[in-house]
């Protein structure tokens, strides 16, 4: 499968033997230690796979799930009326998908998926930038990309890469791709990084925008069931990243469009008088998460339960613990 694929994760590995994860770890640090191939969070890829990028029929059976939930996820931080720049990647179309949704957006991307996505969205605005098509993601590159981008300035930037570390940033295998990525972020006011947890602790040869710069990570609920990448997490917290982390439900149920996300940022007070009122930690449970809108209004959580309980979120504790560590 890593050589057909390019890079394979543990999970589709799981679920086309037949068996646990822990059983393919053990056999893929095996077939490491074979030369076979390369071990990365989350799952394999072939040899060197640190300068070699997969192609885009790869990438889109990579953690297609996680993806989705980041995506519903990152979709939460975009209003009516906005003007945001998409970088390219499967991640991103993803997003793109969801945006197509929202009235009077302006969209500016070098992804020709993204423009794809958007295509049919009446009440969107897709402009994009000039420059060379690079095939194999299906986005435009060099010079006249970036230069379209010079004078431009919008709310936010979402971008994804190959790889995310608290100590080199955004990175990715492609230089063109990565310069292109830079001027992206480079227009934007907040940039908000997408990166499931295959990504997180994975330090690629090109960086495209350094931790200090990164605005808001949105990750999904796997990020923090390694203590490796919980450490990545809490260390991106610590450096200033915002953390939003998307629930990918139940096991065996399809996952959870209604995704949640903890910021390690400032929360939001609660209602005078409502529960967590005089408390702050009671606050930090009651308020509304980073990425989604107050009950009631469009894209938002359930309403709270009857006594003005908030409802349980799956993974919360796990949350709280990284602003825990933080706090320490």
């Amino acid at each position: 499968m890593v050589r057909a694929n390019g890079a394979v994760s543990l999970r589709e590995l799981a679920r086309v033997v037949q068996t646990s994860e822990v059983t393919v770890r053990r056999d893929v640090r095996a077939l490491e230690a074979e030369g076979l191939l390369d071990r990365r969070h989350g799952g394999a890829v072939l040899p060197g796979g640190f300068s070699r990028e997969p192609g885009y029929p790869q990438k889109t059976h990579l953690a297609a799930a996680e993806k989705s939930a980041v995506a519903d996820l990152a979709a939460g931080l975009v209003e009516e009326g906005d003007a945001v720049v998409v970088g390219a990647g499967t991640t991103t179309q993803e997003l793109a998908r969801r945006l197509a949704r929202v009235p009077g957006l302006t969209v500016v991307t070098n992804s020709l998926l993204v423009a794809q996505a958007l295509a049919h969205a009446n009440r969107v605005e897709v402009v994009m930038t000039g420059g060379t098509l690079r095939g194999s993601n299906y986005a435009l590159v060099g010079s006249g990309a970036e230069q379209s981008l010079q004078g431009l300035r919008v709310t936010r930037a979402f971008v994804s890469g190959s790889g995310l570390t608290a100590e080199r940033g955004l990175s990715t295998a492609n230089m063109l791709s990565a310069s292109v990525d830079r001027a992206l972020v480079q227009a934007a006011t907040e940039v908000i990084v997408l990166a499931d947890h295959t990504k997180l602790g994975t330090d690629t040869m090109f960086q495209t925008v350094p931790t200090d710069a990164i605005t808001h990570l949105v990750t999904d609920e796997q990020a923090t069931a390694d203590d490796r990448t919980a450490r990545e997490l809490d260390a991106l917290a610590d450096r200033g990243v915002q953390v939003s982390v998307a629930s990918l439900g139940l096991p065996g149920d399809q996952p959870q469009h209604q995704p949640y996300g903890h910021g390690h940022g400032p929360v939001p007070p609660p209602h005078p008088g409502g529960p967590g009122a005089g408390d702050p930690r009671r606050a930090q449970q009651s308020a509304p998460l980073p990425g989604q809108r107050r009950p009631g209004t469009h894209g938002g959580p359930p309403s709270a339960a009857p006594g003005g309980a908030a409802p349980g979120l799956p993974g919360q504790a796990r949350l709280a613990e990284l602003g825990s560590r933080r706090k320490r």
